[in-house]
């Protein structure tokens, strides 16, 4: 059975503007049966990094919070610390980040509460049973919302192809200890002949497992913790991973996480993912390159599998914009997240969280 993906696109007149859009979108898609009044309820976001420019902007995640409020819940702002290094990695700096961006209280009528303490420890053991893992280790204060609401930036990712609904709750509520589970298969290695000894890997990671000798870095694999930020950081894309063996068993790993977030919480979760400033890597960057796409729309839906599947179908269906990154698959009905990374088969995600029964990849989009 098709699961039901709701859709706003961005077209506005004089009577009709963008936040009463919105609002109807999450009308139409029962946010108001995801909670009871008085309930705790987590609205999952990503706060951008310093420097960053695509994520989501703060006007659209206040009518969220807005509407909540409306159907009686308590609505709080909330995000996991990152693994790597940077200006999320504990919540103090998490927590000024996000203020910084436009996420403060006075703007958003909801307070901020890093989901899994100072430096991300503060967590719960979930029990999964599956594949990869027995047990999960999710952010404490997900555990304890009485509801989850994930808003999501679309976007490319460069190790999961993209980052949708999935993503946003799989690593995104994880702990330090459970995003370390997830990447612990991601071996980076360096290409000597692209190296040109700067530094700049070393000097970023967080676990001081890179060194740099006779102008060229070095990686130790038993102290790295696999995060990737040194295959983000370089500047001469001189550090890799073991594309064939790795990211399957990332991708697979991300998804049972996802499993522990959402368990318990079944009836009690609304995914809304807006496909804006459609960024080719993620929003955890000091910064963010030109869209790949137009702006197309907002979509929601209890289904976090046919909601991430419909984004990834509504991209692929459009022309990639002029000037943008790609140089390959750029035409409508292309693969554009394969253009950017032809390495990750993004559709794992889809798959294992199919067969987990968290969602359906049969959709069908009802317009508002």
């Amino acid at each position: 059975m098709a699961s039901k993906v709701y859709f706003m696109d961005f077209r506005t007149t004089s009577q009709e503007n963008l936040l009463d859009k919105l609002d109807k979108l999450l009308e139409a898609a029962d946010l108001k049966s995801a909670f009871s009044e008085r309930d705790l309820v987590a609205v999952k976001l990503h706060f951008g990094e310093a420097g960053n420019t695509a994520y989501l902007r703060p006007i659209y995640v206040r009518k969220i919070v807005e509407k909540i409020k409306e159907f009686g819940g308590k609505p709080f702002l909330t995000d996991a610390n990152t693994l790597y290094s940077g200006a999320r990695s504990d919540s103090p700096n998490h927590l000024i980040t996000a203020i910084q961006n436009g996420f403060p209280y006075s703007v958003m009528g909801a307070p901020i509460i890093i989901a899994d303490g100072l430096r991300g420890r503060s967590e719960r053991a979930v029990s999964v049973d599956l594949k990869a893992f027995k047990e999960v280790y999710i952010g404490s204060e997900i555990i304890e919302a009485d509801a989850l609401i994930s808003v999501a930036h679309f976007k490319g990712h460069e190790l999961s192809g993209f980052g949708g609904a999935i993503k946003n709750m799989g690593m995104g509520c994880a702990s330090r200890r459970g995003k370390m589970a997830q990447h612990a298969d991601l071996s980076p290695k360096v290409v000597k002949k692209k190296c040109i000894g700067c530094g700049e890997c070393a000097e970023h990671c967080s676990q001081e497992a890179i060194t740099v000798e006779n102008e060229k870095a070095s990686i130790d694999s038993d102290a790295c913790i696999g995060c990737g930020e040194c295959i983000l950081i370089c500047p001469n894309e001189a550090v890799t991973i073991r594309w064939n063996v790795s990211i399957p068993v990332f991708l697979e790993k991300m998804v049972e996480y996802t499993a522990g977030v959402l368990k318990g919480k079944e009836n009690n979760t609304l995914f809304v993912n807006f496909i804006t400033d459609v960024s080719p890597a993620c929003d955890c960057h000091g910064n963010n390159d030109a869209p790949i796409v137009r702006n197309i729309g907002v979509l929601a839906s209890k289904d976090p599998v046919a909601i991430d599947q419909a984004c990834v179908d509504m991209i692929n269906n459009e022309p990639a914009l002029p000037g943008c990154c790609l140089e390959t698959n750029t035409k409508p009905g292309e693969d554009k997240f394969k253009g950017l990374y032809p390495k990750v088969d993004w559709e794992i995600q889809l798959d294992y969280a199919q067969k987990l029964g968290l969602g359906s990849r049969t959709y069908e989009v009802l317009s508002i």
